[in-house]
């Protein structure tokens, strides 16, 4: 029955905050500050699916200063979940494909965002320039789904190399951002739907201790054990409720 309410309010508060953000992105195109913004507004949308998000930034993290953030990459929640935690000055990369997203598309492109193409790999190595760039020029942090999909309830999925070698690159700290398991989280006729907890780990700079490749798996491994532990503070907080 809160199925019949809760679907259609989700579909006219997208519609409106997609509206809202065109405008926003129109009156100041590729601004630095709009993924933020746009990570703002569709987070609201987490009250109407049942959802709280709690956020855990740790203190050496600071506002407008770059880095580049990893994030696990879960199911189509992520937009009013996760991308809460994108903070002022940070851009994504994400697959060319969909700027052709009506409405949605042009935001994301208007946002600042990097496209990818996915199927060109010299077009994906040039888009990871373009990010270094980007990150050196302008002081933007760029956030990546290093998993490359989503990995609908299998945890942690393995890594891609590109965010590390952008780190390499750009001798900018990496800073894990893990959320709390999202698989089967939504029942649309549940009314609370839970806890979702963000954690915003320390930045951690890439030296000479490791290289690219072992830098991968070592972060890999660390965004399981988050994984984990956030994962055990959802029930704790869930239980105290």
């Amino acid at each position: 029955m809160i199925a019949l309410f809760r679907v259609p309010a989700l579909f006219f508060a997208f519609l409106f905050i997609n509206l809202a953000l065109l405008i926003v992105c129109l009156a100041r195109p590729f601004h630095k500050d709009n993924v933020h913004v746009a990570g703002r507004l569709y987070s609201m949308m987490a009250k109407i699916v049942g959802l709280k998000i709690v956020i855990k930034r740790d203190p050496e993290v600071k506002l407008n200063h770059p880095y580049v953030f990893i994030a696990n990459h879960q199911n189509s929640f992520d937009v009013i979940t996760i991308c809460r935690a994108a903070l002022p000055g940070v851009v994504t990369i994400g697959k060319k494909s969909l700027k052709w997203i009506p409405i949605f598309g042009q935001i994301y492109w208007l946002s600042g965002n990097i496209m990818i193409d996915r199927k060109n790999s010299g077009k994906a190595r040039n888009t990871l320039d373009i990010a270094a760039s980007k990150i050196a020029n302008r002081k933007t942090s760029v956030w990546l789904f290093p998993e490359g999909t989503r990995s609908y309830g299998r945890g942690i999925l393995p890594f891609k190399q590109g965010a590390f070698r952008l780190a390499k690159t750009t001798n900018e700290p990496i800073v894990m951002v893990t959320a709390s398991n999202l698989h089967n989280k939504v029942k649309w006729n549940r009314w609370d739907n839970g806890i979702v907890l963000i954690d915003i780990s320390a930045p951690v700079p890439l030296t000479e201790e490791y290289s690219i490749k072992e830098w991968m798996h070592y972060f890999n491994n660390q965004m399981k054990q988050k994984f984990d532990d956030v994962n055990t503070q959802v029930d704790e907080l869930e239980k105290s409720r």
